[in-house]
């Protein structure tokens, strides 16, 4: 859907006053960056640079867009201007990025964009869209797995709950690319080559209302050589011990719960992993379970777990891994007491914190409307501001201060301290030298006030990477794959600081300004307030 004329019709407006003033070839630097940290945190993960090449290198406009511009814009807009809309490309184009993955923070450029001034504000929207979102939603993976720790595995499912076809995608890739393990979305993992999970739904196991409906009970053992089975009346049989043991009233089991458990594990004898809490959980889906896991390993099969879509999970948990761990001692079956326990039902960031503080025996954990829709904060808020047209600097002195533009080309360096931890990032003007290692550097805080200190990093980095330069990949730089973006964003994010990576009260990261940029932009202010 990235196509050229997915764009705001006023940056079409500013391309005719451009080529109508004549100014449409002066050579002009955007810089793509988000204003706070979202929801309430103290970074971000950058995504969406690959999808911003990929649209760079078909951007163009076809005879058949020229014609619908023609019939929206106004009538004085002459037709020399829609000839040379058709001649339009991003050969001229250079954008430099930080990595995809990459840990950011507020106000400094993600992506700088150098061009045509025409071509340059023609691609805005279209790059704030490739970024948002994307960007968003992967933060919002980082923090659910900062919220689950490392031991649990993370299940997206929001397709049905996402905005759009589209954006179904995009959650599922992205939240993939921020720490998620694995998708329901199929295509999804044919696409980008994420895995795909998944179990049952309610409806299976309510559309049995009896064993009698059962046209399938037989299976094969899992050696092939012996006779089928009826795995039914096996199954009933591995019930009547189970509810035995468990002390549970069998009466109290529902039947045609247990023919669906049957039906499906005949189906995925390898792959048995039901949902249990259609009806009573430990009264009958988890004795029905255990039922059914004792006949397939009677045969030579390995049930995998149970999942739970409702209840006090952390609870259920603790109770469904005890029963797992009577019935593996009871039957001398090892395998039992390792089951994963898998659980959903609109699962948040807060939700699944409070999971982690509680005792639990949860192994998987499926998230969907909270981690896709990003509930706690709808959009990041990217903006696309002009610094420099023709090597000169530009600025933009608003009425809310926050939104006040920092101007000229810029670059960013990040500063490590001894232990290899960014402290800083620092902004220098283009043609600054770079802060040395074990140096002393002034720096100018971003904020009201412009706070001044003197740092002496042990390490510097330029953190940005030029990605695209006349209409193509530069042939030293290339695009990496989804699996590589995923663990560089896995590093990136733990080489910085816990107590920046605290989902409560964060402590805010530093990017400041050099003592030279801090003049420009001090005397540029001065000087847009005289006139």
């Amino acid at each position: 859907m990235a196509l050229s004329l997915l764009t705001d019709l006023y940056q079409f407006s500013m391309a005719f006053g451009y080529w109508r003033s004549g100014r449409h070839r002066e050579m002009a630097e955007f810089e793509l960056y988000f204003r706070e940290a979202p929801f309430g945190g103290g970074f971000c993960l950058f995504f969406g640079l690959g999808e911003c090449v990929s649209f760079l290198q078909s951007f163009s406009f076809s005879a058949q867009d020229i014609a619908y511009l023609e019939s929206v814009l106004p009538s004085t807009v002459e037709k020399d201007f829609m000839d040379f809309l058709l001649t339009v490309n991003a050969s001229e184009v250079t954008v430099s990025s930080v990595p995809e993955g990459s840990v950011v923070f507020a106000k400094e450029p993600l992506m700088k964009v150098r061009g045509p001034l025409l071509v340059v504000q023609l691609l805005e929207t279209t790059l704030l869209c490739l970024v948002n979102y994307a960007s968003l939603v992967g933060t919002n993976a980082a923090r659910f797995r900062l919220a689950a720790g490392s031991d649990k595995k993370l299940i997206e499912m929001g397709l049905r709950r996402a905005q759009g076809c589209d954006g179904g995608l995009s959650a599922s890739k992205y939240s993939y690319m921020g720490g998620f393990d694995s998708t329901s979305n199929v295509l999804a993992g044919k696409l980008f080559g994420i895995p795909v999970a998944g179990s049952v739904a309610h409806s299976y196991v309510s559309s049995i209302c009896s064993p009698d409906e059962l046209k399938c009970r037989t299976l094969k053992p899992a050696n092939k050589q012996e006779e089928e089975v009826d795995f039914l009346l096996l199954t009933q049989s591995c019930l009547r011990k189970v509810c035995q043991v468990l002390k549970v009233p069998q009466a109290e089991t529902n039947l045609g719960e247990l023919a669906a458990f049957v039906s499906y594990a005949i189906a995925f004898p390898w792959n048995f992993l039901m949902v249990v809490d259609t009806y009573s959980v430990l009264m009958s889906g988890v004795p029905n379970f255990c039922a059914v896991a004792l006949a397939l390993h009677q045969l030579g099969y390995q049930a995998l777990g149970v999942r739970l879509d409702s209840g006090n999970l952390a609870r259920l948990s603790v109770q469904i891994r005890k029963i797992f761990q009577v019935c593996s001692k009871q039957f001398e079956i090892p395998e039992f007491a390792k089951f994963s326990i898998a659980v959903s039902n609109s699962i948040s960031e807060h939700s699944l914190k409070l999971l982690a503080q509680e005792e639990n025996e949860v192994n998987v954990v499926g998230v969907g409307t909270h981690l896709v829709t990003c509930t706690r904060q709808p959009s990041l808020g990217c903006v696309y501001k002009l610094v420099q047209v023709n090597d000169v600097p530009c600025f933009k002195l608003s009425e809310d201060q926050e939104k006040a533009t920092i101007p000229g080309s810029k670059t960013v360096y990040r500063l490590n301290d001894g232990n290899g931890r960014p402290f800083l990032d620092l902004m220098t003007l283009q043609d600054e030298p770079p802060p040395e290692s074990r140096k002393e550097v002034k720096i100018y805080k971003l904020g009201p006030e412009f706070e001044t200190d003197i740092v002496i990093p042990e390490q510097v980095t330029c953190i940005h990477r030029i990605y695209f330069k006349n209409g193509q990949v530069p042939s030293d730089q290339f695009l990496p794959s989804i699996n590589v973006i995923r663990s560089h964003a896995q590093r990136s994010l733990h080489s910085l600081g816990q107590e920046h990576k605290d989902l409560e009260n964060p402590r805010p990261y530093t990017v400041a300004v050099t003592e030279k940029l801090h003049s420009l932009l001090t005397n540029l202010k001065r000087t847009s307030l005289l006139q």
